[in-house]
């Protein structure tokens, strides 16, 4: 779907993530960057603290959860994203490894794509609780189109033990 029809508005979910630098600033300077180059905010979840995932050891993840309407098809969304990441300093050194700045597409409506540089629903959402707790606060009951299961009962069945904290107080 690479147009918008005037009664149909599409939903794109999206997590933020960084863990170098200050990454709260850097999470509003992505979300107004979002904002610009991809459509309206819609919805944007409180910011949560996590241990970050893989065998380097690097500072915690502060990450934050947006629902945009974006302007762009899922491929041109991507290459946007992407070179969001890279305008804001992003550097791809290591597999997992500290960020200034990740942006993931993790759901598109109820769309599936399976493309070479694009997987939607993203293959790990269901195993992140990073992932799904601020996801959880802002689209509770969003079915997810392969499992049929809501974000909230993804959440609760998640067997992932890692601490994620809403930060409350903070902008977001």
């Amino acid at each position: 779907m690479t147009e918008q029809s005037p009664k149909y508005i599409r939903r794109a979910y999206l997590l933020m993530g960084g863990n170098l630098g200050n990454p709260a600033q850097q999470l509003l300077h992505a979300r107004e960057m979002v904002y610009r180059r991809c459509g309206p905010v819609l919805l944007s979840s409180s910011f949560y603290r996590s241990a970050a995932w893989g065998p380097i050891e690097q500072p915690p993840f502060l990450n934050q959860a947006l629902i945009i309407a974006p302007r762009l098809s899922p491929q041109q969304l991507i290459q946007t994203l992407l070179q969001i990441e890279v305008d804001m300093g992003r550097v791809r050194n290591e597999k997992m490894g500290p960020r200034t700045i990740d942006i993931d597409i993790l759901l598109l409506d109820d769309q599936i794509i399976r493309e070479p540089n694009l997987t939607v629903p993203h293959p790990l959402l269901t195993d992140r609780r990073f992932a799904l707790a601020p996801l959880e606060e802002i689209a509770p009951f969003l079915l997810h189109p392969i499992t049929g299961r809501t974000i909230r009962e993804h959440l609760q069945l998640c067997r992932d033990e890692g601490d994620v904290q809403k930060k409350p107080g903070w902008l977001g």
